[in-house]
This record gives structure tokens, sequence and C-alpha cells, in this order.
């Protein structure tokens, strides 16, 4: 091991567990705050020549470890804030769901071919566009609409035949859309 490297892992073991505990306090998150230490401690070597020259290392070091937890913090709140838009603009419950078709509809679409179902529950019970379909499944924009189409006309006629449930008239994209209480996971 060169001096350079024995130097940096002396700088290591004397400060990994202080920049540790920053972390700590500045996440609030006890298993993040190692990754984010050992993130931090990574650009310092990356820049190790540079700042071991430097009259306080580790004030160095701290600095990018704040810099990380700032971003890290930010990512965190933008990722809440989606949540939390997703989730209120989701009803909490879909009052009396047709249970019975709920299921049916459910076996029918355990049916379809992978790709067809795929493209029917993201456009219908995601409310996804066509176009962030394609880009999900990476597929065309046409695909997407061809199979979505295939999909809802083998699924009316599944639910029609009485194949997948006794033989109703259901309205196949309403259904899609509701989930039993307690029940979840397509």
């Amino acid at each position: 091991m060169d001096a350079l490297a024995e130097e940096f892992h002396a700088f290591f073991d004397r400060h990994y567990a202080d920049l540790s505990r920053l972390a700590h306090l500045l996440l609030g998150d006890a298993e993040g705050a190692d990754d984010l230490a050992a993130d931090a401690l990574v650009a310092v070597w990356r820049r190790w020549d540079r700042v071991r020259a430097d009259a306080c290392p580790v004030a160095y070091a701290r600095g990018v470890l704040a810099a990380m937890a700032r971003v890290r913090l930010r990512s965190l709140r933008r990722e809440r804030r989606r949540v939390d838009l997703f989730w209120s603009q989701r009803p909490d419950r879909i009052d009396d769901p047709d249970v019975p078709a709920v299921l049916d509809v459910r076996r029918a679409l355990a049916r379809l071919p992978l790709r067809k179902r795929a493209c029917v529950v993201l456009r219908h019970a995601f409310d996804l566009s066509e176009k962030e379909t394609a880009r999900t499944l990476g597929v065309s924009v046409g695909t997407v609409k061809s199979q979505t189409s295939r999909g809802l006309a083998e699924l009316e006629r599944l639910l029609t035949s009485g194949r997948c449930g006794p033989e109703r008239r259901y309205e196949t994209v309403r259904v899609l859309r509701a989930e039993p209480a307690g029940q979840s996971g397509w």
C-alpha cells in the first residue's frame, strides 16, 4: 500500500465514526447514516491528493457529507410528495364494490397473455396514458393501443361467455378500478 493510501486509511479510521454520527443527526436515520458517511469518504478519497494538503481535511469531509445529506433529504422529500400526491388522488375506498365482479375480472385477467394484461392493467387500473404505458413496457404506442384493445375485447369475451365466472355483463374498465376493501395486489 502506498503512503497516500495509508494516510487516507488513517484519516478514515480516525473520522468515520464522527462522520457517521453527523450523518445520523442530519438525516435522522441510522441506517442511511453509515451509507452516507461511506459515500462522503469515497468522494474525499477521489480528491485526497488535494484534500490532504488542506489545513483541516475533516472540515472538507464534513462539508461533503453535509452537501450529500442535503441532496438526499431533498430527494426523500420529493419522493414523499410524489407518494402523497398519488395517494391523495386515489379514493380511500370505493363504496360497495362488486366483489364477485372484481374476482371474475381478476380471473379473466389471469387468462390473458402477459403483454395484453399489462397494457390493460396499466391503462385502465392505473390510468396511465398510452405513451406512459409504452415507456413502462418498452414497446411502441401502437403496440399499447392494439394490445389494450385486443385485451379488453378478450376480457369481455371471457366474462360474457361465463368462462371466468357466472355469465354477467360487467363494465370491465369500472371493475378494473375497483378494489375490495382490505384487498390489494393485482
